[in-house]
């Protein structure tokens, strides 16, 4: 790219320094870098090999049972579902302005993952994808190329170096490149090679340069200033990236959106065309957020920034000036006509509390501006509030025009005299300073209730106290305090009790007021009364909109709204909102101005639908209370033309609601992403009417087939691939899309379709970090779906996927986990070769031995016993672990919990094999073939939904299998055996115990502290194992017994003996615990060892021997009650010597949990 680069870009022109530092590879610059690479490369030819034996044999290709195979009419889909299980699942279809970087693969994976393991399961699976084009993104780029082409040139040679570059400090830091949507300014740095010449700063000022970052060559930059041209070309880079990471796609349904595809465009026509039937679209006029540069609504997709931020709206109040501050008198005279009126305007939530206002607060240093709605009639406000109301008739007289006739800042008003409609104070109030007002924020103009406002009264008191330093008059906040509101919990005077109670010292403490706030609204609002006014004795939730009413009829106050947030157009404007005569989805509760009859039909579903974690729930739930009216159209963009008002589109959230039911039979309509070349049905895009689309979306019986140019066969076999497909079983998405797309998802459903078949369930998950830090191209911590395929192959990426994390908060894709998989994944894959392909066979234990010591064998593990030959007590543990760990794996799985699943199926497996491999090595038994193949088949299912490629070449390559892996189903294994699970458990926690036990000596020598005996040397370590629970401790367990399940402690203690309460009591407590927490009781008050423990420790100590430092005798002692006596148990189990004064930590031992010692020996012959 470079060197292309350099044959058409001069030496002047911008292009060239852009690509010194917005080259792809400096958004990764902050990445690991790989070295010796060998073995992941011999694991990427392999995953090659299979995607390419997959896409051949057309693994992921499914259909639904044929109408001439099973009868169409005769058949229910129910009854389909019984008799050919299916699953189908989906990611949001991705938006095509750029390559997929890892969070898109993060969220895909979740689809993947569970795809392969339904596949498993036997059932027919279906994981299909398109690609949203739909909205302003795309045109918005396109068309700024087109005016960059026009200024500098085919190739920008005419772009000036001087335009993008800016003279800088040099720090080092990495050369930052601009995201792939940005279109704001970003500096990034390069060097320039001038000796000694400064540091540059690149501006990414233009659409040319995030092309280059995105590593397309200067010379086909031009071509996308066609929008239809990013149609072209990112598609297929993103099936490449998927099809690379090993995805199980059906790609034969993929399509793009909008008009470009007309089977996709008729079916959102005629989703409009049914949704207006039904009364779900609807013509209003409606507050929306609004872009004056690009002309139309500025909804979520349409924003560069500040998606989710919806419409506030206000009671704006018209404080009419009585009396000018004598510095606003000198700025304003002669600028207004005699007679004419000027208003401070105020925006106020909480109209019901207007009889309070004392005063009125601007912000000292905020510029102002007065504003001309009339000859005789002047709006004082913030420039940005008055801009926004412009675009709300019935404010200004000419849309979109707000005329300023003066500016001031707020220390020139402060004094002057307003009067405040409904308050009691009559000849009027003041405004004064408040320094924490914003001018980002309602109108910079904020009325002053001290009774309910914790914000307003710590202002008054602040500024009476300094009333000297703020240049006001004490009296002027002297004015009474009117008790508006009664509550329950803080009186009549709410914002003083709140103020006085959270100690509350000056209107700085930020977090409290904040806290203070929070309380006086909801108390007030949901439980306060009014004490004041003609609406007293009313509860504040009835009365606020009366209040609100009254203002408005006299003409003290109007309706003013504005975005909730900052919004950035996709064209860089910054959005207002405006009062729009439109189309709107008539989302919304009625509480909201919605239809509610449709939303609680959505919140029923929200409830009984799977959506994996309660804080989705509550997400789905809160945005259900907040959502409203959606504009459903724009004019500026690509799209489908609304079908009765071609002018305008719908708007691209409003176009990808159901389109999963499209995924149900696109391949049979069209054969590419674009609908150009006819389907295998024959059916063209013009044949299809409403009727037909209804028919085909279970709209119409299944007996009542439309009349059509269409076969009745098409048409059925059309309604059999979506009778079959659907419901939806599972479609995942970043947590970001509940307050929009997943929301709208479900309204749509609930009004298209039978409830029958709306989705069964939704998961979403959190952003996905890098490295333990945000994703970030300006950081160099950036990494694409293509980049981690190249940089660690497929199956390494999906395994550091996988472990990134599984609920809605954010996860972590660690590159560390990818590259240490790239190292286990190819060594187990050789030793699985070894194990299979290579092995030496013997009879027994003893061959075993000779074997190993005299047989010059490179891999040891490769000796086994062979098939048929006796098992002994560490090959069932493992052959029973296994059966554990995949029935653990398998609810993982389906459970959707990934990172659980990965360490089972990966880190757990192979631990278990891990063990097992080493305690035979360490009895001289070696592995069991059985054992050892039955391992690495069972490895082979388990790790296949995470890491197919691996598995399948096991499977094929290794374990010779006649057909993929794919096609396999998940193991089912006999039910793990208690007995052995704990023993398993045991043989863990004491191995644990003992080298936790001789560490902790090391520990203390290496700090030149006394040790209990020198680990160095050699040693003997003495197991005490009981095998009676203390008399004390079965006294107490049989009280606990017989209270049951009415456990009184205070009943049970008076039974205790008082020598013994101390022990007791903890005791007893843990047991009701444990039972309050569920464990069964059986459990908890047998205490049965369901192994044999002395037969478990005798077969420990080999591995005992192998593990712990120069232990060269280990010794087992069964004691007697009391611990002070035992008898020393031999090899073969028989009683030997018995002991007596045995050291005090042999009373420690209990059933199931021994104590020993260590000590060194001089010379002992091993046992």
């Amino acid at each position: 790219m470079t060197d292309a680069l350099a044959t058409t870009a001069t030496g002047s022109s911008a292009a060239k320094p852009t690509l010194s530092v917005l080259d792809p590879e400096h958004s990764s610059a902050k990445t690991l870098k790989l070295e010796n690479t060998e073995k992941r490369d011999t694991l990427i030819h392999t995953e090659k090999t299979y995607q390419t034996r997959w896409a051949e044999a057309r693994v992921f290709e499914p259909d639904a049972p044929s109408i001439d195979d099973i009868d169409f009419q005769s058949t229910t889909p129910d009854q389909l579902h019984q008799q050919f299980p299916k699953w189908m699942g989906t990611f949001a279809y991705p938006y095509m302005n750029g390559t997929l970087h890892a969070g898109h693969g993060f969220t895909a994976s979740k689809v993947e993952f569970t795809a392969g393991f339904q596949r498993m399961l036997g059932k027919k699976t279906l994981f299909p994808l398109g690609y949203h084009v739909t909205g302003m993104p795309i045109k918005a780029c396109a068309d700024k190329l087109v005016r960059e082409v026009e200024q500098f040139g085919k190739n920008f040679e005419r772009c000036p170096v001087d335009d993008i570059i800016e003279e800088g400090p040099t720090d080092g830091a990495t050369p930052p490149a601009p995201t792939q949507a940005e279109t704001k300014t970003d500096l990034s740095k390069f060097s320039a090679k001038k000796g000694k010449a400064a540091a540059k700063a690149v501006k990414t000022k233009y659409q040319f340069q995030i092309l280059l970052s995105q590593g397309i060559p200067v010379e086909e930059i031009h071509k996308f200033a066609d929008p239809y041209h990013w149609i072209e070309y990112f598609p297929p880079l993103a099936v490449r990236d998927l099809t690379g990471l090993g995805a199980r796609i059906d790609w034969r349904r993929q399509f793009v959106t909008t008009d470009a595809n007309p089977y996709y465009n008729s079916f959102v026509e005629w989703q409009m065309r049914k949704l207006k039937d039904l009364g779900k679209i609807i013509f209003a006029k409606r507050y929306t957020v609004y872009s004056p540069k690009d002309g139309q609504a500025c909804l979520d997709h349409d924003r560069q920034s500040g998606e989710g931020v919806a419409v506030q709206e206000y009671t704006a109040l018209k404080l009419k000036v009585k009396e000018w501050a004598e510095p606003a008198q000198k700025i304003l005279d002669g600028k207004l006509p005699d007679g004419a009126n000027v208003y401070f305007i105020p925006a106020t939530l909480r109209p019901e509390t207007m009889y309070g206002q004392t005063c009125c607060f601007v912000g000292p240093n905020i510029e102002y501006g007065l504003f001309k709605i009339s000859e005789t009639e002047y709006f004082v406000c913030s420039p940005r509030a008055a801009r926004n109301m412009s675009y709300q008739p019935g404010i200004f007289p000419t849309w979109g025009e707000h005329p300023q006739v003066a500016c001031f800042s707020g220390k020139d008003v402060i004094g002057t005299v307003v009067d405040a409609p409904l308050s009691i104070h009559t000849n009027g109030v003041r405004i004064l300073p408040m320094e924490t007002v914003k001018d980002t924020k309602g109108t910079a103009v904020v009325t002053c209730v001290p009774s309910d406002s914790p914000d307003d009264y710590a202002t008054i008191i602040d500024l009476a106290k300094k009333a000297e330093y703020y240049g006001i008059k004490k009296e002027w906040v002297e004015l009474e305090m009117l008790p508006i509101i009664d509550t329950p919990s803080y009186g009549n005077l709410t914002a003083k009790k709140l103020v006085e109670d959270l100690k509350i010292q000056s209107p700085k403490d930020t977090k409290k007021l904040e806290e203070a706030k929070e309380k006086a609204y909801k108390e007030g609002f949901y439980k306060g009364t009014m004490v004041y006014g003609e609406f007293k004795g009313q509860r504040v939730e009835d009365a606020k909109n009366l209040v609100r009413k009254k203002l408005i009829d006299s003409g003290d106050a109007f309706n003013y709204a504005e975005p909730d947030g900052k919004v950035m157009s996709r064209s860089g404007d910054d959005c207002v909102v405006a009062l729009l005569d439109q189309w709107f989805m008539n989302y919304g509760t009625t509480e909201n101005g919605g239809d509610g009859e449709w939303a609680n039909k959505v919140l029923e579903h929200i409830h009984a639908m799977n959506l994996y974690y309660p804080e989705a729930k509550r997400a789905f739930v809160a945005v259900l209370n907040w959502l409203g009216n959606w504009a459903l159209s724009r004019s500026y963009g690509l799209g489908t033309k609304v079908p009765w008002d071609p002018a305008v589109m719908v708007e691209s959230l409003s176009d990808s609601t159901i389109y999963q039911a499209y995924y149900s039979f696109a391949h049979l309509l069209h054969r590419d992403r674009f609908g150009k070349e006819v389907g295998p049905l024959g059916i063209k895009p013009e044949q299809f009417n409403d009727e037909v689309w209804d028919y085909v979306f279970a709209r119409r019986t299944r007996q009542d087939i439309p009349k059509s140019d269409i076969p009745e066969k098409s048409i059925t076999t059309l309604r059999r691939h979506f009778d079959y497909w659907y419901p939806l079983d599972l479609r995942t998405s970043g947590k970001d899309l509940i307050q929009n797309h997943l929301t709208f998802n479900l309204y749509i459903h609930t009004a298209m379709f039978d409830k029958s078949l709306w989705p069964r369930s939704f998961r979403v998950n959190g952003h996905l970090m890098l490295n333990g830090e945000k994703m970030s191209k300006s950081t160099g911590n950036f990494l694409t779906v293509h980049q981690a395929i190249e940089k660690f192959g497929a199956d390494a990426t999906r395994i550091a996927l996988a472990d990134a994390g599984d609920d809605i908060s954010d996860a972590n894709f660690e590159e560390t986990v990818a590259n240490s998989s790239i190292l286990k994944l190819f060594e187990l894959r050789k030793w699985c070769e070894e194990m299979i392909g290579d092995p030496v066979l013997v009879d027994d234990g003893a061959k075993y031995e000779h074997v190993r010591d005299n047989e010059r064998i490179k891999n040891t593990d490769t000796i086994q016993r062979k098939s048929g030959s006796p098992r002994f007590l560490w090959d069932e543990m493992f052959d029973n672990e296994m059966n554990t760990i995949v029935a653990e794996s398998r609810k993982h799985y389906a459970a959707t919990a990934y990172k659980s699943a990965l360490k089972s199926v990966f880190w757990d497996f192979t631990a278990a094999r891990d063990f097992y491999r080493e305690v035979t090595k360490a009895a001289g038994l070696g592995m069991h073939e059985d054992l050892s193949r039955r391992y690495i088949e069972l490895q082979a299912l388990i790790l296949t939904p995470i890491a197919p490629h691996w598995t399948d070449y096991i499977w094929s390559e290794v374990l010779h299998k006649p057909d993929t892996i794919q096609n396999a189903l998940y193991p089912e294994v006999p039910t793990a055996i208690p007995s052995l699970t704990a023993a398993r458990e045991y043989v863990r926690t004491t191995s644990s115990n003992i080298t936790s036990a001789e560490g902790a000596q090391i520990k203390k020598l290496a700090k030149g502290k006394q040790a209990l005996f020198d680990p160095k040397k050699e040693k003997k370590i003495t197991i005490f194992a009981a095998q009676e629970w203390p008399a004390w401790q079965k006294r107490y367990i049989q009280l606990v017994r017989d209270a049951h399940p009415n456990i009184d402690i205070k009943a049970i203690s008076k039974s205790i003996d008082k020598s013994e309460s101390k022990k007791a009591m903890p005791f007893i407590n843990g047991l009701k615990r444990r039972l309050d927490n569920g464990e069964e009781p059986d459990v908890v008050l047998n205490r049965e060892l369901l192994f044999d423990e002395l037969a478990t420790l005798r077969a420990m100590v080999p591995g005992i021997k192998h593990v712990v430092q120069k232990c060269v005798a280990v010794e087992i002692v069964s004691v007697a009650e009391g611990g002070k006596e035992g008898v020393v148990i031999h090899e073969d189990g028989t009683e030997g010597e018995k002991r007596s004064e045995l050291p005090p930590y042999a009373a420690n031992a209990e059933p199931g949990s021994p104590s020993f010692s260590f000590e060194n020996v001089e010379a002992i012959s091993v046992r």
